[in-house]
């Protein structure tokens, strides 16, 4: 049988462990990355395009720490 409705996005409330909060992280930020990849599009030759680099950097940047601690996490377990 098929789902036709899919699961409801995870609240930070329903949060459990440390892993799943950074797994919810790290889904938030795949998010930003794309939105800020489009806005960088979007602004080509504007002065708000330095400006949109520096935010695609620094999403990168918080993605790799994100995925860095998960690494960690699984090493533990």
């Amino acid at each position: 049988m098929l789902k036709i409705v899919p699961d409801p996005p995870h609240s930070p409330e329903t949060c459990h462990t440390l892993e799943e909060l950074l797994i919810q992280t790290a889904e938030y930020l795949v998010c930003a990355l794309s939105i800020a990849n489009q806005s960088t599009l979007f602004t080509f030759n504007t002065p708000a395009h330095p400006l949109n680099l520096a935010t695609l950097h620094e999403i990168e940047a918080a993605r790799g720490l994100v995925e860095m601690a998960l690494g960690k996490l699984q090493i533990r377990h």
